[in-house]
């Protein structure tokens, strides 16, 4: 009886370390690809715009959970999936419609959206996103690491060409605006 309780202890342990690496899923290619693209606006980032000389339109807008920026004279345009290049030409192209001659718009980002982190650390939550980010300087703003945590890799979630995807990358690796960062508890 004693062996038999031994063995299936030992037939759990191997089903349980088994089960945490069939979990393991390094980065796609697309994950690391998006890092090399530019900058697509989602909801939640906050612009600045600005059409110069017309200081009545000149102001901050922020992108809503539609993805559209509601801009005074022309109403909503679509931002999501946009460069600010893209968003500075589609603005300019329905001012010319009837309100301007030949609008000079600019679009630079006055606040990204932010980033997510859960899991073994201080305090999960919701985080500003810095330019230059990486995993271990927002788990640094999250309160650190608790004591099971792994502080080797994390798991990290981000949207690239309109799908989700999920990656184990390194705590050096450099984060996205949006992106979800989730440290696992370490086995041991």
């Amino acid at each position: 009886m004693q062996t038999r309780r031994i063995f299936l202890t030992a037939l759990g342990m191997a089903l349980l370390a088994s089960s945490g690496c069939s979990s393991y899923r390094p980065a796609p290619a697309a994950f690391h690809e998006a890092l090399n693209r530019p900058y697509m606006l989602d909801a939640g980032d906050r612009l600045r715009i600005t059409v110069f000389e017309q200081p009545d339109l000149t102001n901050t807008y922020s992108v809503d959970p539609s993805g559209y920026v509601a801009f005074p004279l022309v109403g909503k345009v679509p931002a999501r999936g946009r460069t600010l290049q893209q968003l500075e030409a589609a603005i300019a192209g329905k001012l010319r419609n009837g309100y301007l001659r030949d609008p000079d718009v600019s679009v630079e980002i006055d606040r990204y959206r932010p980033i997510f982190i859960m899991g073994e650390v201080g305090a999960a939550g919701q985080y500003s996103y810095v330019p230059g980010m990486t995993a271990q300087k927002a788990i640094a703003a999250a309160g650190g690491f608790t004591p099971r945590a792994n502080q080797a890799d994390v798991d990290i979630t981000r949207q690239f060409n309109g799908k989700i995807i999920t990656g184990r990358v390194l705590i050096t690796d450099p984060l996205l605006p949006g992106d979800t960062i989730y440290v696992r508890e370490r086995l041991f």
